[in-house]
């Protein structure tokens, strides 16, 4: 006999396991399924890992700088597997957090894969068999995978995946990163700073091509002053491996190939959707280039049935997807939320320097027609960066000249990752050039900088 729930949610990363601790709280019963780990894969093998291992490198890098704060570390070095195990361990804890959330909330935990069989039922292969649950609301948030080209398909020993590259079997010497979006300049600038020879290759004509030309640009002047090398308008078009020995990458830069040969290949070249075998198609879903179409409420046309997260389609991020868990729990309970508003949401790449964003571009912008106030500061003004070290970076704003409304904010440098959600919160509110102006931001701290980048954009800059 099938259990019954009031809501059975298929996935338990980011937005799947908050959409059931939502709908607990609102006092439905509640049954989560999951095939692998608790968390998902932004908390085991994504979001969470990778900052780990983006931190061990920040201070590595940070030993070698003692000398320029009056300190002195001699015999400077790094234990690889230990890196790894920190990284692994800080991912254990908080997957264990999550079993902890689901027992207090008094959600259901189902391990195993499952799929939709009909409206408002759900089939699960579990270890001891097959459960059968029933709900008249499912929200599916299976998540995304790594995207594999033809012929650069990873091997996990001399091509690898993002999950490879958190358990390297080895330091790379000489490491090819194909693609430059968050996924594959996180991992070029942790190999690169542990003393990789880092090549970047990225088939748009900029490296992190959704933000900011002048924050990419900003960006890669950093990257390559670091040692990286970078090639724009690129493409690895074969790879000849050779066990045991390495990689030679036929690379067409310019209308020509090129061949470079490397002992680790990163494969970093987006994303597909899990859509495989949840019984889609049969219910009449309507799925585009591995993606579900939902509508803004994250409905799917089929009744009952929800898509949210990295299978609902951009932005690819955890905390889309968890306000999303959110909103669908609420719209299920009765409830009137609002609808997600993606250029709303903030992007954060955790590189060195870091870049985060929310917005419109200034070339987005002046393709809606709006016409604009820029306004730019440099950390180099501000005597916060400059007491940490930090004196590379720049923040960028977008208003709108007739309205006062900020379109968009863009930053490069020292925790701007941290700084974006002032600017989040701002746009929430639908907040004007004057509103921020007139906000006292204290001193000496990095936030600064943001009121001066609102005041330049207004030619009204103080400290620059």
């Amino acid at each position: 006999m099938a259990a019954a729930y009031d809501v059975i949610v298929i996935g338990a990363g980011p937005g799947g396991y908050v959409a059931a601790i939502r709908a607990a709280q609102l006092g439905r019963k509640v049954v989560i399924v999951e095939r692998e780990h608790l968390g998902g894969i932004c908390l085991n093998w994504g979001c969470i890992p990778t900052k780990a291992l983006l931190r061990s490198a920040e201070v590595f890098h940070l030993m070698h700088r003692a000398k320029e704060f009056g300190l002195k570390a001699d015999g400077i070095g790094y234990d690889l597997p230990a890196v790894v195990a920190r990284s692994r361990g800080v991912a254990k804890q908080l997957s264990s957090g999550i079993g902890h959330l689901m027992k207090k909330n008094k959600i259901t935990v189902v391990m195993g894969q499952a799929a939709v069989t009909a409206k408002g039922k759900v089939s699960v292969k579990t270890d001891k068999g097959v459960e059968e649950l029933t709900a008249p609301n499912i929200i599916l948030a299976t998540g995304a995978r790594a995207r594999e080209l033809p012929g650069l398909e990873a091997d996990g020993d001399l091509v690898w995946t993002y999950r490879h590259a958190l358990q390297p079997k080895r330091m790379p010497k000489k490491l090819l990163v194909i693609g430059s979006g968050a996924i594959g300049i996180e991992f070029a600038s942790f190999f690169n700073t542990l003393g990789a020879d880092t090549t970047v290759v990225e088939v748009m004509d900029r490296i992190l091509p959704v933000e900011d030309a002048e924050i990419s640009a900003f960006a890669k002047k950093q990257f390559v002053k670091q040692g990286m090398k970078i090639l724009e308008k690129a493409g690895v078009k074969k790879l000849d491996r050779k066990p045991g020995v390495g990689v030679t990458a036929h690379i067409e830069v310019g209308g020509k190939i090129e061949t470079h040969d490397f002992d680790t290949v990163i494969s970093a070249v987006g994303i597909v959707g899990n859509v495989e075998n949840l019984g889609l198609e049969a219910l009449g879903v309507k799925i585009d280039r591995t993606h579900v179409i939902t509508d803004e409420y994250c409905r799917t046309g089929v009744e009952g049935l929800y898509a949210i997260g990295d299978i609902a389609g951009a932005p690819w991020l955890a905390h889309k997807a968890s306000h999303e868990g959110v909103m669908v729990a609420e719209l299920i309970a009765g409830g009137h939320p609002h609808p997600i508003k993606p250029n709303s949401i903030a992007g954060c790449t955790y590189c060195h320097p870091q870049v985060a964003s929310v917005g419109l571009t200034e070339a987005k912008a002046k393709e809606a027609g709006y016409d604009i106030k820029v306004g730019r500061f440099p950390f180099i003004g501000n005597g916060k960066a400059i007491a940490l070290g930090e004196s590379e970076g720049m923040i960028k704003t977008i208003f709108d000249a007739k309205t006062g409304e900020l379109l968009g904010a863009h930053m490069v440098g020292a925790e701007v990752t941290e700084l974006i959600q002032g600017y989040v919160v701002g746009r929430s509110l639908e907040t004007t050039e004057e509103d921020l102006m007139n906000t006292v931001f204290p001193h000496p701290t990095l936030s600064e900088m943001m009121h001066e980048a609102v005041l330049d954009a207004y030619g009204r800059a103080l400290h620059f």
